[in-house]
């Protein structure tokens, strides 16, 4: 075994950072053994220095984290701060300087991965960042590595334990949004300000990463699109459960049918109780795989938190050292389909309408004829109506988003429609 350390910057020391630290100072001598030489905490970059950090060696905390990332001494850099700035600077003035980078970095890389991958590639760097999608749970590393022979048409996933656990809590318990998102918020599982997760951001980020490399593509957030979950009632669980579904805020990345495009979006959605995601409880995460070969492949676990995140991280630490080891370097960016990523409106897929109407006779017939002059084909209706008010629940056979769009807009319209109280979308089957 190699005598001389490899050092490692550690930039960020909040939850996922401390556990990261405190990880390779405790299992030292594993690491060691399975990298094949010894691993040096050099450094710790963090904005609060008088904050008391457990188990981490004051020695090692600075605030200069441009300074700690250009010593030259630095094997690999542990990005887990966050953010796209000063995040994106510190890690391509890291490959300037020459070092690897592992990065948990959601955001940044679905803004501006190709640009970091360009950069690590120039500088014969790695770019690894398992961390940043599915916390614990391996699925980076097997989407462009063991599955790189293979063609992947579909990547379709709950990403984000804090949305999971709140429609679980609403499914369950019978509980409102509100009320579900304030145990969330006391149970630690949402933020003081939960905007990113319920209203589908921290999601679209990680579909966006997935896609591209699912599909080979170049697959920025702004190509993702999001809708967030905020408007899902009871009453839309209650429809679900008539269906034998539940309801899931799902990361959708596909392959067109010609295989000519590919989408990538965020939305709640329908899912049979059949379906293997919908047994997915609490703040877990879980991503279902479809390719030619392999066929259907699920990868479940632990989405979020320290010691998830951080296993995650030190997974890709191992490879990267390994890599510094033999002088080579892991799988960069793969883009060379450089498929088009199509618009939500082309997406085709089953929907779920519930309409307020007037309780009165050829309601149904207008709103059938707004469905067939869109050519929107009707699966199943169903209706209820009490002193001349109604609700009227349409489910579609398979269309397209701008079709759905164009039906509801004239929907909106007639004189008997009082209100769409909800549209959603029904997945998984």
């Amino acid at each position: 075994m190699r005598t001389r350390p490899l050092k490692v910057a550690l930039l960020g020391c909040g939850v996922v950072g401390s556990e990261v630290a405190r990880i390779m100072t405790t299992h030292a001598d594993d690491l060691a053994a399975r990298i094949g030489a010894p691993v040096e905490l050099a450094g710790i970059a963090v904005r609060r220095p008088g904050k008391v950090r457990e188990g981490v060696p004051a020695e090692l905390v600075t605030t200069d984290a441009t300074a700690l990332v250009k010593r030259g001494d630095i094997d690999v850099v542990v990005e887990v701060i966050g953010g796209i700035e000063p995040a994106r600077t510190l890690i391509t003035t890291a490959f300037e300087h020459g070092a690897s980078v592992v990065s948990a970095n959601k955001a940044l890389l679905a803004q501006d991965g190709a640009a970091l991958h360009a950069a690590a590639e120039d500088h014969g760097k790695d770019l690894y960042y398992e961390a940043a999608v599915a916390g614990a749970i391996p699925l980076i590393r097997p989407l462009r590595e063991s599955l790189a022979g293979d063609k992947v048409n579909r990547v379709l996933g709950i990403v984000n334990g804090t949305t999971n656990f709140i429609l679980d809590k609403m499914d369950t318990t019978g509980a409102g949004y509100q009320e579900a998102l304030d145990e969330a918020t006391a149970l630690g599982y949402a933020e003081a300000d939960p905007t990113a997760d319920v209203e589908g951001f921290d999601a679209a980020a990680k579909a966006a990463i997935l896609a591209g490399i699912a599909f080979h593509t170049r697959v920025r957030l702004d190509d993702v699109h999001r809708e967030g979950m905020t408007e899902v009632t009871a009453a839309d669980f209650a429809s679900a459960k008539e269906m034998g579904c539940t309801i899931k805020l799902l990361a959708i990345c596909e392959r067109a049918e010609d295989g000519e495009s590919v989408t990538a979006r965020v939305h709640p959605a329908m899912i049979p109780l059949t379906h293997p995601l919908a047994s997915v409880r609490g703040a877990y995460n879980a991503v279902f795989v479809e390719s030619d070969a392999a066929g259907q492949l699920m990868f479940y676990g632990p989405g979020a938190g320290g010691s998830p995140t951080a296993s995650a991280v030190l997974g890709d630490l191992v490879a990267v050292c390994r890599n510094r080891l033999s002088g080579a370097t892991g799988p960069g960016e793969s883009a060379y389909a450089a498929l088009p990523v199509s618009p939500m409106g082309d997406v085709v897929t089953r929907y779920h309408i519930s309409l307020d109407v007037a309780d009165k006779p050829g309601v149904l017939a207008q709103v059938a004829t707004v469905f067939a002059e869109h050519g929107v084909s009707i699966d199943t209706v169903r209706q209820q109506g009490k002193d001349g008010e109604a609700s009227l629940v349409v489910v579609t056979h398979r269309a397209s988003d701008a079709a759905l769009g164009g039906t509801v807009e004239a929907l909106r319209k007639l004189d008997t429609v009082r209100g769409v109280a909800s549209i959603m979308r029904v997945e998984g089957e």
